[in-house]
């Protein structure tokens, strides 16, 4: 077997140095605990970034895909297979719009929503209505199209000129996002609950003045619930805790439980906008992706994990409340259900680091945050360990500061 030295050599030597990875190579995983090679358990409340919602290997799951992978793994999209039709069919039902496309990510989701919103656009208003409008401090992909509705500065750098027609207002200003569309805006697209942005909420009223801005000059409300979607914040689709309904949204990361898949889904007048040939995909909703995604639905439903992430969640929430007001490193806590972050007053990287150590896999962004992404089957016990974790490093931060 080889040592974390040989395989990080390794990729020193060979791949291209786009990761800073965490120094340890994890091996295998069980329900909401992963193990590294040296035999070492982690308590995980990262999920691989939200996918790994139902844990590791999963007994539905592993059955699933042994058996779809003796079958057929790949047919491509110039034939039909068992499942892609279903699934588009469930996820129409579970989110009340019309159709479905399926892509490889949640990326490719994002670029697939927009070059709808384009074609919808130049039909209602011809060419001019093209342009965008985003929110600051978003995140929505790294390909060119999602690069540049993302408001993060450090992302976008270097990679100039990305799209220019795109405008950004601040999320949950309403005034802005009003002097921001217009009626040769053809798409408003944003993330519910900012997921790399930091977790941060954008409220009801921001949103349903979005939807009516919409509404008033025939633009798509493109919700991006890569992150934040199926399941994470207590309902099926993030916009469903919110209550307003978007035009389209993308989806990806947790669907179909680590096999690669992505989608969006639209509003039958936006949805027949686009004609054959106008976008496609070669991996995109192939059998062995399609069939896990439609046993992913089935467990999250048959095993009640909603009401899980409703309850475990709030006690996550009132956890992390309870440590805010014992601890001066700590200053405030945002998100819902299972999409939750601690704001921090020092570096969050170190927390991760030394959280690592102590056998809990935390996550941190937007610099000053701890993220918590945790499997769905999380219980409250596990909540119980991470906090003593957290604790107890927080507690060590503020006695070296003082």
């Amino acid at each position: 077997m080889n040592t974390f030295e040989q395989i990080a050599e390794l990729e020193r030597q060979y791949l291209l140095q786009t990761y800073n990875r965490y120094p340890v190579v994890l091996a295998r995983g069980k329900g909401v605990f992963l193990w590294d090679i040296e035999g070492k358990k982690y308590l995980d409340f990262v999920s691989g970034i939200g996918v790994n919602a139902l844990g590791h290997a999963h007994p539905r799951i592993v059955k699933a895909i042994r058996d779809q992978a003796a079958k057929l793994i790949h047919v491509s999209n110039l034939y039909y297979h068992e499942y892609q039709g279903p699934l588009a069919e469930k996820l129409c039902k579970l989110s009340g719009l019309n159709r479905a496309f399926f892509s490889n990510s949640g990326t490719e989701a994002i670029e697939g929503s927009i070059k709808l919103a384009r074609l919808a656009g130049h039909r209602a208003g011809g060419e001019a209505k093209c342009r965008l409008v985003a929110l600051e401090g978003s995140y929505h992909g790294r390909t060119f199209g999602a690069l540049s509705l993302t408001g993060q500065e450090k992302h976008r750098k270097g990679f100039e000129p990305l799209l220019e027609e795109v405008t950004f207002v601040k999320q949950n200003d309403v005034e802005g996002l009003r002097a921001a569309v217009s009626d040769n805006t053809c798409a408003i697209v944003l993330e519910p609950i900012f997921g790399e942005g930091g977790i941060y909420e954008c409220s009801v009223e921001f949103l349903r003045e979005c939807r009516a801005s919409a509404d008033q000059h025939r633009a798509a409300l493109i919700f991006d619930e890569i992150q934040c979607g199926l399941g994470r914040t207590g309902t099926v689709f993030a916009f469903q805790s919110f209550g307003v309904t978007p035009d389209i949204v993308a989806i990806a990361k947790p669907i179909a439980a680590g096999i690669p898949l992505g989608a969006f889904i639209a509003k039958e007048e936006f949805a027949t906008a686009i004609s054959p040939g106008q976008h496609g995909t070669t991996f995109g909703g192939g059998p062995l992706a399609c069939r896990i995604a439609l046993e992913f639905l089935s467990i999250v439903e048959e095993e009640k994990l909603l009401e899980n992430v409703n309850k475990v969640g709030a006690y996550l929430q009132e956890k992390l409340k309870e440590l805010v007001s014992k601890r001066n490193a700590a200053i405030g806590v945002r998100g819902r259900g299972f999409i939750q972050g601690i704001q921090l007053e020092i570096p969050a990287r170190p927390i991760v680091d030394e959280g690592l150590a102590e056998g809990v896999l935390f996550n941190s962004t937007h610099d000053t945050v701890v993220r918590f992404l945790p499997p769905f089957l999380l219980e409250e016990k596990h909540v119980d360990k991470g906090i003593r974790v957290l604790k107890k490093l927080l507690g060590k931060k503020r006695a070296a500061a003082a």
